[in-house]
C-alpha cells in the first residue's frame, strides 16, 4: 500500500498512528506529496486533491483519513478501533467528528492567515477560531466518556487534533480552562504512536 502524505496534516498523522497502533504501518510505502505545487499529481490518486490518499495493492485508491483509518481497522480482526454495533460505536465516531471538525475549523484559520493582509476576513477567522473552542469545551466536559475502555478511533482523532492545535496555534493556549482535557491529552500523548508522529 502507498500512502500520500504531508507530514504536517493532522489527517495524515491520524492515519499513521492508526497504522502504528494497528501494527500494519510496515505494509505502508509513505510518498511525500505538496498537494499545492503546480506540477503535482495527488488528483491522479484523489481527485479532491487532498492528502491522505491511500493505493490499496489492486490499485483501489481510498480517501480521506475516516475511511482509510476503518479500512486498516478492518486488517486486523483482533484490533477494533471502530467498534462495529451499539453505544461504543456511535461514541467513538461522535469523537472523531468533533475532532475532525475542529481539525478543519484549524486548517480553515491557517489558509486564511496565509492570504494576502488585504484580503483576509478577521470575522472568517474568528468563526473558525469560535468553532474550535467551542469543541474543545465538549470536550473538556465529555473527557470521562472518552477516557478508558479499549483504544478507539475517536481517542486517536482527539490526541491528533489537540497536537495539530498545539503545533499551528501555540498561543491560544487551548489548555487554559481545560484541565481534565489537558490532563488526558497528556497520558495519551505518551503512546508510542503519537510520540513517534509528532510534527515539527
Amino acid at each position: 500500500m502507498k500512502l500520500r502524505y504531508s507530514a504536517t496534516s493532522p489527517y495524515v498523522r491520524k492515519v499513521i498512528v492508526c497504522a502504528k497502533e494497528l501494527g500494519v504501518n510496515d505494509r505502508i510505502t509513505l510518498d511525500e506529496t505538496d498537494v499545492w505545487s503546480t506540477d503535482t499529481t495527488i488528483r491522479n490518486d484523489n481527485p479532491l486533491g487532498k492528502v491522505p490518499s491511500l493505493l490499496l495493492d489492486d490499485e483501489t485508491n481510498l480517501f480521506d483519513s475516516p475511511v482509510i483509518c476503518e479500512y486498516l481497522d478492518a486488517l486486523i480482526p483482533a484490533v477494533v478501533l471502530f467498534p462495529a454495533v451499539g453505544d461504543a460505536r456511535w461514541k467513538a465516531l461522535r469523537f472523531q467528528a468533533i475532532a475532525d471538525g475542529i481539525m478543519d475549523a484549524s486548517i480553515l484559520r491557517l489558509l486564511e492567515g496565509k492570504r494576502d493582509a488585504s484580503e483576509q476576513s478577521s470575522g472568517w477567522v474568528a468563526r473558525q477560531r469560535t468553532s474550535v473552542h467551542a469543541g474543545l469545551d465538549v470536550l473538556e466536559n465529555e473527557v470521562e466518556a472518552l477516557s478508558g475502555g479499549p483504544l478507539t478511533i475517536g481517542q486517536i482523532s482527539v490526541a491528533v487534533m489537540l497536537g495539530y492545535v498545539s503545533f499551528r496555534f501555540a498561543g491560544d493556549n487551548w489548555q487554559e480552562g481545560r484541565p481534565n482535557l489537558t490532563a488526558w491529552y497528556d497520558v495519551f500523548s505518551k503512546r508510542a504512536s503519537m510520540m513517534e508522529t509528532a510534527p515539527e
